[in-house]
């Protein structure tokens, strides 16, 4: 008997196949939320009154709404006949009567057009009574204004171990958060039947939680709610929880009226209304012996919540679990806290606290090296996890030895050590340009660390002409998920790729879903189209069987032919089979499900197995930094990454060279600035576009960029032997921001150690030089001098 990771001779799975949307993306043909709208007569158009305070009571006025010509309707909090919030701690009202940030949506006017909602939104009146706002995390930290439950991660004695390390050191890691800027801005569409059932297309990573929060708001049961998700563009976590609100909405805007509403927010409002990545502050102390091996690490992570819970509970516990990174720490002391303050409520994003997590140990690694004395690389690749040893929540680290294995495949294939010294001649003789060339790796846990997340269900048809319609849980943001998902079903029926379609997720198809999130898509979804295709091929096989002459156990299906095993010139067509089998009677749907096994996690003392499984990998990424600008430029790229026994190997280089640039935008580039002053915009968000909020474009892309998938990394557990793509690779993007600290490094004495601000923007890279040339001055002056220059651990 097969197991979930087995493949049959010849699969699709495997195969470099392009994304099934692919020609209606380049195109501009595929069809979004708003686009759907667009196609629906007498839609109305929703607008919000947003808050120009960052805190405090108001008292609005909305019959000056309408006095403008095309305005309907005026959504207010007494319109609500359920209940009046859309988050998952009852935190987040619809409809405030305290504003908490700067942009807070108020009330909703519906208009006939754009134009009339928009005006009708302005003559809204409201008077604010202000109340003390929190802008920064030290705000928050100086007013003790947390939020949710705090978290520790603790093995062994930290204390203990500090205490008897050779050296130890002491610091602050503190970096921003990180905008999603996803093309399609947040897009609900409502719409309400003759029988009253609501049909919502939205831009949703998490369907069945947007058809929950629906029915909650509208105080009907979920089976009155059909959620459709048909593609978004693009995600990256800010489309899991905050979508929410916006459908029910739209949807309560459809109930009052009895008119479609769409509600879709411009660019200004999606950024200044919204989520991003968590910013963290984290305090921390590291010990090591003689011989750089890390002893101790003792560290408090304070996380910027925003202004109400959403997901920062898991987040944060995300960023406890993922701290070591590929690095074993014998005793470790981190307590996680969330901060609340008058800002956007930050969300789910990419990584989902991991990033932050691989952020401080790297950061440390880097910071230390120079007065260790040894090399970051060689550094980092002795304390790598050997076999055997566990994470500080206690689970194995299976397949430990990958980390030594890929982490030398790389800097042999990369030619690491002799462009190195390359770099170093470069550098003696290059005094204003520098360059620099780095590595790190990554170890990422795959799976929802609430364990009833992982899960999910799918439906299969098999039609009278042997075409095949699969329906799943899982989303599509330009991932390529409903691709893998059709290399899934076709290998699984033993069929070409054409026969088989794509159905739109939707709740009355496949109910109960878990979000498209966690890098869990494939994993889930694909075990539970595989479940499906696999009844219906069961009862195939006994068809077949009887038309071949052969035992239902020896029949194979492969190419779109059934054959029998030992006579594969004794075949059938598939189209012949499953026509039999309708005139037999045969049922040629069926109802698939998966479930995450061998997970175990107690979050109330954070230990545990949370993980199905790690992703490995690693990058060596070069630099160029120029002293007179701090402008610089990536040089190469080099990645190898685990994806296990891939589904979609084109796809997957995709989702790997994706995330490593995100990862260099948020690291490098992608600065988000509230205004932290006393004045009447106190809280307001100043990167509010492109123009202000920076992102890679062209001209940051490296110019050579080289992409490998591990072999021979067969997962067992995992649907057809693959690992999850989606996360993992953003952290790989940690070379660029080493590469950076180590070319700064080259202008600075012997030994120094750069503290690089973050982002490392140009200019934080410009102040980070002029330290490092200073840094020189002051040791040529003490060696001319006849001193001894003694290394610190910082600047």
């Amino acid at each position: 008997m097969s197991t979930l990771a087995d493949r049959p001779e010849n699969p699709v799975v495997g195969l470099r196949a392009a994304h099934e949307s692919a020609a209606l993306h380049v195109t501009g043909a595929a069809m979004y939320t708003d686009d759907i709208a667009e196609q629906t007569h007498g839609v109305l158009t929703a607008w919000p009154v947003q808050s120009t305070n960052a805190h405090a009571k108001v008292t609005i006025d909305v019959s000056g709404a309408y006095e403008v010509p095309g305005v309907v309707r005026v959504l207010t909090a007494d319109d609500v006949p359920g209940l009046n919030d859309a988050g998952i701690r009852n935190d987040e009202p619809l409809f405030p009567s305290e504003a908490m940030f700067y942009g807070h949506a108020l009330v909703w006017v519906l208009g006939e057009t754009q134009e009339a909602a928009r005006l009708g939104a302005e003559r809204v009146a409201v008077e604010y009574e202000p109340l003390p706002s929190l802008i920064t995390v030290q705000d928050a930290l100086d007013a003790q204004s947390f939020q949710g439950t705090p978290r520790t991660v603790q093995r062994g004695d930290a204390a203990a171990g500090l205490a008897g390390s050779a050296h130890v050191f002491e610091g602050v890691t503190e970096f921003g958060g990180q905008e999603h800027f996803y093309l399609e801005t947040h897009a609900s569409f409502a719409v309400r039947d003759s029988e009253g059932q609501y049909f919502i297309q939205c831009s949703t990573q998490h369907p069945t939680e947007t058809q929950d929060l629906v029915s909650h708001v509208l105080g009907i049961p979920a089976h009155e709610v059909t959620v459709q998700c048909l593609r978004m563009g693009g995600g990256f976590g800010g489309k899991e929880m905050q979508p929410h609100g916006f459908a029910a909405i739209a949807a309560l805007g459809a109930k009052l009226t009895g008119r479609p509403v769409r509600l879709r927010l411009n660019r200004t409002q999606d950024i200044t209304m919204t989520g991003k990545r968590h910013p963290f502050h984290i305090a921390w102390k590291v010990g090591f012996d003689e011989d750089g091996l890390l002893q101790a690490l003792d560290a408090t992570l304070t996380c910027d919540g925003g202004w109400s819970i959403d997901l920062s509970e898991p987040v944060l516990g995300r960023a406890l679990c993922h701290l070591d990174n590929s690095y074993w720490i014998p005793n470790v002391h981190a307590y996680g806290q969330i901060v609340k303050t008058n800002k956007t409520s930050n969300t789910a994003y990419r990584g989902f606290g991991g990033p932050q997590g691989v952020f401080l140990i790297e950061d440390i690694l880097g910071r230390v090296a120079p007065t260790l004395g040894i090399d970051p690389l060689e550094l980092r690749r002795r304390n790598f996890y050997q076999p055997g040893q566990t994470t500080p929540y206690g689970q194995l680290v299976k397949d430990a030895g990958r980390l030594e294995t890929i982490w030398g495949q790389l800097s042999d294939e990369a030619d690491v050590p002799a462009r190195r010294e390359g770099i170093a001649r470069f550098n003696e003789t290059s005094p204003h340009v520098k360059r620099a060339l780095s590595m790190t790796p990554i170890k990422f846990g795959i799976s929802f660390n609430f364990a009833a997340f992982n899960q999910a269900g799918a439906l299969v048809h098999v039609y009278k002409d042997g075409s095949i319609l699969v329906n799943h849980g899982g989303t599509e943001m330009g991932q390529g998920l409903h691709t893998k998902m059709l290399q899934v079903a076709a290998t699984a029926l033993g069929v070409e790729l054409h026969r088989v379609r794509l159905a739109p997720t939707r709740t009355d198809k496949v109910p109960n879903t878990s979000a498209t999130a966690a890098s869990s898509g494939a994993d889930l979804n694909g075990g539970a189209v595989k479940n499906a295709c696999e009844q219906i091929r069961d009862r195939l096989a006994k068809v077949a069987g009887r038309m071949l002459g052969v035992d239902e156990r020896d029949v194979r299906f492969g190419g779109g032919f059934v054959t029998a095993l030992g006579a594969p010139v004794n075949r059938v067509s598939w189209n012949e089979v499953v026509k039999a089998a309708y005139f037999q009677r045969v049922q040629l749907f069926a109802a698939g499900y998966y479930r995450t096994e061998g997970l175990h996690w107690n979050p109330e003392i954070m230990q545990g197995s949370p993980f199905k499984y790690f992703a490995y990998g690693a990058a060596a990424t070069e630099v160029e930094v120029d002293e007179f600008t701090g402008a610089y430029r990536v040089r190469r790229v080099d990645i190898i990454h685990d994806v296990g026994d891939s589904l979609s190997p084109m796809l997957d280089i995709g989702q790997i060279e994706g995330a490593y640039v995100q990862g260099v935008g948020w690291l490098t580039l992608e600065e988000l600035r509230w205004d932290t002053g006393d004045g009447p915009h106190r809280g307001r968000l100043q990167t509010q576009s492109a123009s202000t909020y920076k992102l890679p474009s062209f001209s940051e892309m490296p110019e050579e960029f080289h992409v490998r998938l591990f072999e021979n990394a067969r997962e067992e557990g995992a649907v057809y032997g693959s690992k999850a793509v989606g996360e993992p690779p953003f952290m790989l993007a940690f070379s660029a921001r080493e590469a950076l600290r180590d070319a700064v490094a080259a202008f600075g004495p012997a030994g120094h150690s750069v503290d690089l601000g973050s982002p490392a923007t140009p200019e934080a890279v410009f102040w980070a030089v002029r330290r490092a040339q200073e840094a020189a001055a002051a040791a040529s002056v003490d060696h001319a001098d006849g001193r001894t220059l003694v290394a610190a651990a910082g600047d």
